[in-house]
């Protein structure tokens, strides 16, 4: 085994995440896993019990001496909850330690900020109230949304439907409301960081999560950390273009994969071929949903359509894996929840018969099974994350 080196702060949290991921080890496996000494270990594990992240499970098979004590995290330690800000709908998860979802609920759209501080705390003290859980074990808020966020305040930029939160002081504002910190991101970051978490997926996996919701966009991780670029907005892959002389896009560009393929102009399309999808002012992700649905039976008209979609979607999966090289491209978010199956085996082909590393080994590509609950599943996990980040006193 190769010694690593890791500075004394980092053991706590790169010891967490093994347990985590896991679900049960023991000292010595720790050890071996992690390249620190077995000093380290045992003087890391016991601030973890006596801070109760950690709880010892009994005996596991022994191997010609003592038998060795397991450990696992306590989910009941901590909780965190994460809400996804979307243009067609509020949705709410209630996470514990473990990554465990606890609860989740979805709301209409909040589309005033003001009024979505006031429902956001509201449903704080419900959740807690409804799953049972003390006041203080709930450790934080995170809040994601689609578009560039600025951590230190909100959303930088939005599509049309969500300009009214442009510049909005959510940050603030919701943490004066709860009494909890609040963290921002991307929805497409946060469901990396929530597959990360909850799936049991180790460090050494480079995750991309492609998502697709109202937009396209992804979620990069590598060795357990989320890559975020410069100005924290990397995987923003529904803004590439794929034809210089297409239409125009909210972000100021042209020709965009999310102008092409995304849900809105997917819906608008079906609807122009004669596809009934109910209301014209249905939002637009109930409206692909019903799409979806119909293109599933197998009704021709919207096949086709969606397939049209699902090839400009490849091209953006097929672009995210040449730049980012991952081992599992995951595809998430509430369109994929419903329509997963029709995208999944034109991604696969495109991904598999085309990206530059093929002759490398096997990419894995697979749907999500946190349905349209992934970025706010996602959200809370950054939360969970950000409490077992390294910290100054842990012992080395």
């Amino acid at each position: 085994m190769a010694s690593v080196a890791t500075h004394p702060t980092q053991s706590r949290t790169m010891i967490l995440d093994i347990i985590r991921a896991s679900r049960m080890i023991s000292r010595v496996e720790l050890a071996h896993a992690t390249g620190l000494t077995q000093a380290t270990v045992s003087n890391v594990v016991r601030r973890l019990l006596e801070d109760g992240f950690v709880v010892e499970v009994g005996r596991g098979a022994s191997t010609g001496g003592k038998p060795r004590t397991l450990l696992r995290i306590e989910p009941t330690a901590r909780y965190a909850l994460g809400v996804q800000l979307g243009a067609d709908a509020t949705t709410f998860v209630l996470a514990d330690l473990g990554g465990a979802t606890v609860s989740r609920w979805r709301r209409p759209a909040l589309t005033d900020p003001e009024e979505a501080v006031d429902v956001i705390g509201t449903e704080v003290e419900g959740s807690l109230e409804r799953a049972g859980v003390p006041r203080d074990r709930l450790i934080g808020l995170g809040v994601v949304a689609p578009g560039p966020q600025l951590a230190a305040s909100g959303i930088a930029l939005a599509p049309p439907a969500m300009t009214a939160w442009v510049d909005f002081p959510l940050r603030a504002r919701l943490e004066d409301r709860t009494g909890l910190p609040v963290l921002l991101d991307n929805d497409a970051t946060a469901t990396a960081v929530g597959l990360y978490w909850a799936d049991g997926i180790t460090a050494t996996t480079t995750i991309a999560a492609l998502f697709m919701g109202q937009g396209i966009g992804a979620g990069l991780l590598s060795g357990g950390q989320v890559y975020r670029g410069a100005t924290s907005n990397a995987g923003e892959i529904g803004h590439v273009t794929v034809d210089v002389d297409g239409p125009p896009c909210w972000c100021g560009n042209r020709g965009c994969v999310e102008m092409l393929g995304g849900t809105a102009v997917t819906v608008e399309r079906a609807r122009a071929a004669g596809v009934d999808l109910g209301p014209q002012d249905r939002p637009t992700l109930a409206a692909f949903g019903a799409l979806a649905r119909r293109a599933l039976a197998g009704e021709p008209a919207a096949l086709e359509v969606v397939e049209r979609s699902a090839r400009f979607v490849a091209v953006a999966a097929h672009t995210l894996v040449n730049v980012v090289d991952p081992d599992l491209l995951v595809l998430t978010g509430p369109a994929f929840a419903v329509a997963g199956p029709l995208y999944l085996p034109v991604v696969t082909e495109v991904v598999t018969r085309t990206r530059f590393a093929r002759g490398s080994g096997p990419i894995e590509v697979r749907l999500s099974t946190h349905g349209p609950e992934s970025a706010a599943l996602g959200a809370a996990a950054l939360v969970l994350q950000a409490e077992l980040a390294p910290r100054g006193g842990d012992p080395a």
